[in-house]
C-alpha cells in the first residue's frame, strides 16, 4: 500500500481542480468552475441512493412483504429525520471545531462512512425482526419489542451520521459561492441529486429483478443485503470523490470574516442567540416545515401502493423513482437558470406548490384506473412541480443564512426538513393506517386519503411563506451577530 502525506494529498486535490480552472493570483480563492459544481453534486447524488434504498425499498419490503404495520415501518424509518436537532450542533461544530484541519470536508467523510455501514446492519437487525414475529400477523411479543428498539438504535446512528454529513457539505456549499452563482450551485447539486435517485432506482432495480411477488423468504433476503453491501459502498466513493480539495482550494469561510469575526469565537450559547435574533428565522422554519411535510408525506407509502393498487413488483415499484427523478431533473436544470432570475424565489416557490398539490391529486386518482403508466406519468408531473418548488426554496435558503454563521444556519434548516421529512414518513403511514381500518375494501380512498392531505399541506405552506422578509431577517441577524461576537472576544 502507498502512504501518502496530508500534504501531498492537498497538493494533489488541488492539482485535480486546477485542470478545470483558468490561472488565478496566489492570493485569490478562484470562482469555482461548473465541472466543480458537478463535482460537488456527486455526493448529493449518493445522499439520494440511500434514501432509494430506505424509503423505496425498506418501505416497501417491512410494509408488504414482512407485513409490519405500516405505522410502526414508517415510524422506525422516520428515526433518522427525528435526529435532525443535531444539525444544529454539527453545523456549529463544523464552524467552529475543524476535524483533521478541516472545517467541513473531514465531518463528510466521516458521517458518510458511519452511515454507510449502519444502513447494512439495519437491514440485518429487521430480517432478525422478522423472524422473532411468529405467525402471519403482526404480534407484539417481548423479541418483537426488543428487535425494534435495535432496529431504531441502528436507523438513529444511520440519521446522525447522515446529519454530520449533510450539514458540513451544505455549509461547504455557502463556503463556496457567492450571491451571483449561489442559484446555479443550487441548481446543478441538487440536479445530481435527482440524478442519483434515478441512478438508484436503475441499480436497485436491476438487483432486485429476479424476485417475483411470490419470491421465498430467503431469496429476498439475499438480493437485500447484496443491494445494500453494493450501494452503501458506492455513496461512500462518490463521497470522497465529490469533495476532495474543493474546501482547500475554494472555501470563503474564513476570508469572509476579520481576525475578531472568526466563528471559532462564538459559542453554541451565542450560536443560538444569533439564530433566534429575527422573527423571520421561525417564520421561514415553519414555513419548511410545513412545506416539507406535505412534499413528502407519500414517501412511505407510494411503493406499497403501486404493489397493492397497481399489482406492481418490488423491481418495478422501485423503478418508480425513475419517473419522479425525471420529472425533478428536467425541473432543477431550469428553474435555478431561467425560472428563478426571472420570476423571483418568492413567486417560484408559490407556483411550485400549486402544482404540487395538483400533482398530488392526480397521483391519488390514477388508482382508479390502476394503469400502471399512467401511474408513471403522474409521477413525471409531480416531479416537475417539485423541482420547482425545491430549487427556489433550497436558493431562499441560502439567502436567509449568513456567511459568519453558516454552518449554525444551515443546521438550523436542516433541521426543519429532517423534522418535517420525519414526521411526513410517520404522518404517510398513520394515515395509511386509519384509511385501511376505516375502508378495508376500497384501498384507492385509502391510499388517496393520503395525497389528499399532501395536497391541503402545500397550499397551507404558502400562507407562512408570504410573511418571509430577507431584508429583515439580515438586518437583524447581523445586528446581534456584531454584540455577540464582541461579547465573546470580551470573554
Amino acid at each position: 500500500m502507498i502512504s501518502v502525506s496530508g500534504k501531498q494529498y492537498k497538493q494533489a486535490a488541488m492539482a485535480m481542480d486546477d485542470t478545470f480552472d483558468t490561472p488565478n493570483q496566489s492570493l485569490s480563492i478562484p470562482k469555482v468552475n461548473i465541472l466543480t459544481m458537478f463535482r460537488l453534486g456527486l455526493f448529493q447524488m449518493g445522499l439520494s441512493m440511500m434514501s432509494i434504498l430506505t424509503l423505496g425499498v425498506l418501505n416497501r419490503v417491512m410494509i408488504q412483504e414482512i407485513a409490519i404495520p405500516a405505522t410502526i415501518g414508517s415510524l422506525v424509518l422516520a428515526i433518522p429525520y427525528f435526529i435532525a436537532p443535531t444539525r444544529i450542533l454539527f453545523g456549529q461544530m463544523s464552524d467552529a471545531k475543524p476535524l483533521l484541519g478541516y472545517h467541513r470536508t473531514a465531518y463528510v467523510w466521516g458521517g458518510a462512512g458511519i452511515f454507510a455501514i449502519a444502513a447494512f446492519f439495519a437491514v440485518q437487525v429487521m430480517w432478525q425482526l422478522n423472524a422473532a414475529n411468529i405467525g402471519d400477523t403482526w404480534i407484539w411479543t417481548t423479541q418483537t419489542i426488543g428487535w425494534t428498539a435495535v432496529l431504531g438504535f441502528m436507523f438513529a446512528i444511520y440519521g446522525l451520521a447522515i446529519c454530520a454529513s449533510g450539514t458540513a457539505f451544505a455549509a461547504l456549499l455557502v463556503d463556496i459561492s457567492e450571491e451571483d452563482n449561489r442559484s446555479q450551485v443550487v441548481g446543478i447539486v441538487w440536479s445530481m441529486l435527482m440524478v442519483g435517485i434515478i441512478v438508484g432506482a436503475i441499480i436497485s432495480s436491476s438487483l432486485l429483478k429476479q424476485l417475483d411477488a411470490n419470491a421465498p423468504l430467503e431469496t429476498l433476503q439475499a438480493a437485500i443485503n447484496r443491494l445494500f453491501i453494493i450501494v452503501p459502498s458506492i455513496v461512500f466513493s462518490l463521497a470522497i470523490v465529490a469533495t476532495a480539495g474543493v474546501e482547500n482550494k475554494y472555501s470563503r469561510f474564513l476570508n469572509r470574516a476579520n481576525k475578531g469575526n472568526r466563528e471559532d469565537g462564538i459559542t453554541l450559547k451565542g450560536a443560538w442567540k444569533i439564530l433566534t435574533a429575527s422573527p423571520q428565522t421561525g417564520l421561514f422554519f415553519t414555513f419548511l416545515l410545513v412545506m416539507t411535510i406535505s412534499l413528502f408525506m407519500q414517501d412511505p407509502i407510494l411503493e406499497p401502493y403501486a404493489g397493492q393498487v397497481f399489482k406492481m413488483p418490488l423491481a418495478e415499484s422501485t423503478k418508480l423513482n425513475v419517473f419522479y427523478g425525471t420529472g425533478i431533473l428536467i425541473s432543477y436544470g431550469i428553474t435555478g437558470f431561467f425560472i428563478v432570475p426571472r420570476l423571483g424565489k418568492a413567486r417560484t416557490i408559490k407556483l411550485g406548490c400549486i402544482l404540487v398539490a395538483f400533482a398530488a391529486l392526480f397521483i391519488g386518482f390514477s388508482g382508479f384506473s390502476a394503469n400502471p403508466s399512467l401511474l408513471k406519468s403522474t409521477l413525471v408531473l409531480f416531479g416537475l412541480a417539485t423541482g420547482f418548488v425545491t430549487t427556489a426554496a433550497v436558493t431562499l435558503m441560502l439567502d436567509l443564512t449568513i456567511a459568519e454563521a453558516a454552518g449554525t444556519f444551515i443546521g438550523a434548516w436542516g433541521l426543519a426538513q429532517s423534522l418535517s421529512r420525519g414526521i411526513a414518513t410517520v404522518i404517510g403511514g398513520t394515515v395509511l393506517d386509519l384509511g385501511r381500518k376505516f375502508l378495508p375494501d376500497n384501498l384507492v380512498l385509502a391510499y388517496g386519503l393520503v395525497f389528499v392531505l399532501e395536497a391541503l399541506g402545500m397550499l397551507l405552506s404558502i400562507w407562512f411563506l408570504n410573511r418571509v422578509n430577507v431584508k429583515e431577517f439580515q438586518t437583524n441577524t447581523r445586528q446581534v451577530l456584531a454584540s455577540v461576537l464582541e461579547s465573546d472576544l470580551d470573554n
